[in-house]
């Protein structure tokens, strides 16, 4: 198919990106680097300050005493050295998803390097007499305050990213295997600052979750000409490598980045290992994240939290057992039959949330389900079935307590994709069964993401994402995000 110019057919009309793409001088790096400038500067007279006034250390003797005006010097050189220590270590040039941790190891290691120079340089010249403490404190207290920078600098980004500040804006082409591995890793990390303006696809023209359906890839060049997106992510199997160029071509054509996503047969690329040696790659296939001791770590981890929260929250259940049993009619617990691992099918529990017979009154209330799955999924905000107790049960998730149970079963883990009913899995496509390939849990990525104010296809996304980058830190994250979760009551419904 050839690549050309014409108005899209399948476009939302009058789509336009152009006003939702703000630039702001906050997330600069020259910005960056004058709060280190601040930060290195104040940690120095912090440090001075210790040593001479507080006399923190050994003591001070009245001549050795040393004013701060005699070490003004000393600080603008120390914060120029550093500075530029930092620029060659990348500090200024990172990546998008560079984590804090990281972040924090160069300023680290380049604050040592900083100091180190400085104390050579001051201590060959020796002017006059210092004290080596002064350095010390300083390198510890600039490696803190900047930390706390960054920290905050941080989570003003993310403030900024959320109203549409500073977002990069990329149009996906091709909506499969690729393609929507580009979705999920958007939707689980939206720290990357990266936004869909949508996709284009040959085949598919229904939306996937908030990612709009742009048109067919002939729709690209005049995408190009009227919106403003930063780049071109092109998700295409390698047997079409002819469209591949084509798409490469009008992108460079029109001045606008565009980046491959390789396809290696199919293969996850999650799997994939690259090894660079001397500037050749090297590719080959990692272990699959959820190996075999990974999930015997994770069931320990299970069992005991299990435990742990059935002692902790017993006084709870009994409370509200009274009250559900006081409100209506019915059981105080429900089982129903959900589909587990490897598409299994086992008895889940739950509190009763809802009036007896809700079950078959589910198709008289089609109408108000607001997932827009096609079925996948039934939610509603003002769903009529559920009972006075019930609705704040349900918005702090405080029927779900009794799931413990299935997760000492085995049947359950505390952190896992929700576990969905045999005729919403009916209506899957294949590559939302994927969800399945793990055990289901009490709490999960997408829940501590917007929980019903995600749609079905994001919290797919999510899910499928989790499992390709599990791990116990990811696991620990999640339930250490779901107390807060629960406790605002975001998307519970």
């Amino acid at each position: 198919m050839t690549v050309e110019s014409r108005a899209p057919e399948g476009a939302r009309a009058g789509t336009s990106f152009r006003a939702e793409r703000r630039s702001h001088v906050l997330l600069e790096p020259w910005f960056v680097a004058a709060l280190d400038a601040v930060a290195i500067n104040l940690a120095f007279y912090l440090a001075w300050f210790a040593r001479y006034e507080l006399e923190i250390g050994a003591e001070l003797l009245v001549q050795n005493y040393v004013e701060w005006d005699q070490y003004s010097s000393i600080q603008l050189a120390l914060t120029v050295v550093t500075l530029i220590v930092f620029r060659l270590q990348g500090l200024y040039r990172l990546r998008r998803g560079t984590t804090l941790v990281d972040e924090v190891g160069i300023l680290f290691n380049g604050t040592l390097v900083g100091i180190a120079i400085m104390i050579v340089g001051v201590f060959y010249l020796r002017p006059f007499g210092l004290s080596r403490l002064v350095f010390v404190y300083a390198a510890m207290l600039i490696v803190i305050i900047l930390t706390l920078v960054r920290y905050l600098y941080r989570a003003y980004r993310g403030y900024l990213r959320r109203r549409g500040i500073g977002l990069h804006w990329i149009i996906v082409v091709g909506t499969g295997p690729l393609g929507r591995l580009i979705m999920q890793n958007v939707v689980a990390q939206p720290e990357l600052g990266y936004q869909i303006a949508g996709f284009i696809d040959d085949e598919r023209t229904e939306d996937i979750g908030r990612f709009r359906s742009l048109g067919k890839t002939v729709d690209l060049i005049h995408l190009l000409e009227r919106t403003d997106v930063d780049e071109v992510v092109i998700a295409l199997p390698s047997r079409d490598h002819a469209l591949i160029s084509q798409l490469m071509l009008a992108c460079a054509q029109r001045r606008v980045a565009f980046r491959i996503v390789p396809d290696f047969f199919e293969l996850s690329l999650n799997q994939v290992d690259i090894v660079d040696i001397n500037g050749v790659p090297l590719i080959g296939v990692r272990q699959t994240q959820l190996s075999a001791s990974g999930q015997v770590t994770k069931r320990a981890i299970d069992v005991v939290g299990a435990l742990l929260s059935m002692v902790i929250l017993a006084p709870l259940l009994v409370v509200v057992a009274l009250l559900i049993k006081l409100d209506s009619p019915g059981p105080i617990m429900v089982r129903q039959t959900r589909i587990g691992r490897g598409g299994r099918p086992f008895e889940f529990l739950k509190l009763r949330s809802m009036y007896v017979g809700a079950e078959s009154a589910l198709n008289q209330i089609r109408h108000l389900d607001e997932s827009g799955s096609s079925g996948r999924i039934f939610k509603a905000r003002d769903d009529p079935r559920r009972t006075r107790v019930g609705r704040w049960l349900r918005r702090f998730s405080i029927d779900e307590l009794p799931q413990v149970l299935n997760v000492l079963r085995g049947e359950m883990s505390l952190v896992g994709p929700r576990p969905p009913f045999p005729h919403e899995v009916e209506r899957y496509e294949d590559w939302h069964r994927r969800r399945l390939e793990v055990l289901p849990g009490i709490t999960g990525l997408w829940q501590v993401s917007g929980r019903s104010n995600l749609t079905f296809d994001e919290m797919a996304l999510l899910d499928i994402w989790y499992i390709e980058n599990w791990s116990i830190g990811l696991d620990m994250k999640i339930l250490f995000r779901t107390p807060a979760a629960v406790a605002l009551g975001t998307g519970a419904y």
